[in-house]
């Protein structure tokens, strides 16, 4: 290889991370992964096929995108102020895949439906690994305490609902 084709590839890889330092990016990283985890962990515990892995992959890859589009963005040149690309395709296209994954844990059979609260929970893990990947890491911490909140304690009411005969149609089932 020639050698200024060498050092324009030294060159690339010298400081990959111009809008979020390697550190930064490491710690959001790490805590979509801890987020995604207590999400899945609330799934694992009652047994659910998208667990403790599944949650926090789905987070960690979903911040990781956003830690992406922000270095995109700030490696584009244009006019001050400008930028060419759009962000908000970011939120669009996650969104997008992990329906597609939490579409894929929604199980009819015999006229259950089950999996519709695994498939909201990787949702959720998705929508916090944003907030990591964006740095609102208050608002993905807010986010994760509601959720498992709603998951552990609501699953005890609804159980109580059901019961006593409370509850909404008897061929959705929640888990």
């Amino acid at each position: 290889m020639d050698a200024s084709v060498m050092s324009l590839v030294a060159a690339e890889f010298e400081d990959p991370f111009k809008a979020v330092t390697a550190g930064a990016a490491l710690l959001r990283l790490l805590f979509a992964a801890v987020l995604g985890a207590a999400i899945g962990i609330e799934r694992e515990i009652h047994a659910n096929a998208a667990g403790l892995r599944t949650h926090m992959v789905v987070s960690m890859a979903a911040c990781l995108f956003t830690v992406i589009t922000a270095e995109i963005i700030a490696g584009t040149t244009g006019a001050p102020g400008q930028i060419s690309t759009d962000p908000l395709r970011l939120i669009e296209a996650v969104t997008a895949g992990v329906a597609f994954l939490a579409a894929g844990s929604i199980i009819t059979s015999g006229g259950r439906v089950t999996g519709l609260t695994t498939g909201a929970g990787m949702w959720m893990a998705g929508a916090i690994g944003l907030a990591c990947g964006s740095g609102l890491l208050p608002l993905a911490i807010m986010a994760t305490v509601l959720t498992v909140v709603v998951l552990w304690l609501l699953r005890r009411v609804s159980r109580r609902l059901a019961r006593n005969g409370e509850t909404g149609p008897p061929d959705i089932d929640e888990s």
